[in-house]
Order: structure tokens, then C-alpha cells, then sequence
């Protein structure tokens, strides 16, 4: 009479180590959730006003025309970045701006990273005298018509990041961007015009 065997068949028991690696991918996803959330909180118990940049002052020193179309300026613009938050200090990095006229660039300026203090604010004294540039016709017909109206226009566009830290736990970033007309009056090179702010209105 035939034997038959039987075979134990032991149940697929799971590695020990895929055990660990999953408690431990656990125990980050949680750590991050909790951290998330307590960031969230922390902004919200803080509810801190957006740092932003804007033009404090402006004064047209200079503007020499000559009649073969060379242009060469001098400005005094100063940049205010102010920080409404009464908890936090505020970094600001990356500030870079291009004025230029009509399209045309005329000087960049650019400052290193700066801290302001809580509920404070900080005044960036930009004084240039650009180098002499060649105009073509259609500014020179530019210049020859805001001349003829005793003004004259500039733009100031770019910008930068603002950061301040949420508690001990992480830090909220922000873009702060400027794109304004600068007009004065000339010859006497007084700024007017709209106010130039990053501030949201």
C-alpha cells in the first residue's frame, strides 16, 4: 500500500529587519506631521505682519544731456525694509534692483544680507553717479518729450527674500518685489508719483 507524505507547510513568517524599517519610517512620518503642525500653530499664535521693502526717499541729483545723445545721471534712492513682526527678527537676502529709463538699464544695485529687529525697520542709502551712456534716437525723442514737460521717469524693478524664524522650529520665507515708476520734477530733481512698496495694498 502506497505511503503518502504529507509536508508541513509553516506559514511565511516576515524578515524582523522590514519590521524595524517600517517602525522607523513610522516614527519619521509622525515626527514630521507633529512638527508641521506645531509650525502652523506657532504662525498662527504669532500671526506676524509680512516683511516688505519699499522706496523711502528719492532726489534726482543729476541729469546731464548732451546734444550728441550721451545721458549721464545721479540718483540718492533709499530702500526701507521694514519688519512688523514683534517676535521675530527678519532676514532680508538677495536684493538686487535694475533702475533703468525707457527700457533702458542704467544702473543695478545690489546689498548684502541684513537683519532687522523686531518691529523695526532699516533705511538702505543707495547714492550713484552712472557712467556716461549713448542714447539712440527713439529715447533721445524720449528724453527731448518728459524734458520739454519739466519731468522725467524711471523704473525700479526686482526685488529679494525676507525670512524669520517660527519659534525653534523651522522659518517662513517671503518674496519681496518692487516694479515702480520713479518720476521728478525737473530741474529742481524732487521725487513724486505713487508710493513704490512690496507691501500688498
Amino acid at each position: 500500500m502506497p505511503v503518502k507524505l504529507k509536508h508541513r507547510i509553516d506559514p511565511q513568517t516576515t524578515n524582523p529587519l522590514i519590521w524595524i524599517l517600517a517602525t522607523i519610517c513610522a516614527i519619521i512620518a509622525i515626527a514630521v506631521i507633529i512638527s508641521g503642525i506645531a509650525i502652523v500653530v506657532s504662525y498662527l499664535v504669532i500671526h506676524p505682519r509680512i516683511p516688505f521693502i519699499s522706496v523711502a526717499y528719492a532726489h534726482l541729483d543729476a541729469f546731464e544731456y548732451d546734444a550728441y545723445g550721451f545721458l549721464q545721471t545721479a540718483l540718492t534712492i533709499v530702500i526701507r525694509a521694514e519688519n512688523g513682526n514683534r517676535n521675530a527678527h527678519a532676514t532680508f537676502y538677495d536684493l538686487d534692483f535694475v533702475l533703468s529709463l525707457h527700457g533702458y538699464g542704467i544702473v543695478e544695485l545690489q546689498t548684502h544680507p541684513f537683519d532687522v529687529r523686531r518691529n523695526d525697520s532699516l533705511d538702505l542709502p543707495f547714492n550713484f553717479r552712472a557712467n556716461p551712456i549713448p542714447l539712440d534716437r527713439l529715447h533721445r525723442e524720449y528724453v527731448d518729450l518728459e524734458l520739454k514737460r519739466s519731468e522725467m521717469s524711471f523704473v525700479l524693478k526686482g526685488g529679494g527674500r525676507a525670512r524669520w524664524k517660527v519659534g525653534q522650529l523651522g522659518s517662513v520665507k517671503f518674496w519681496c518685489e518692487l516694479d515702480c515708476e520713479l518720476k521728478f520734477h525737473w530741474p529742481n530733481g524732487t521725487y513724486f508719483g505713487h508710493r513704490c512698496t512690496s507691501k500688498a495694498r
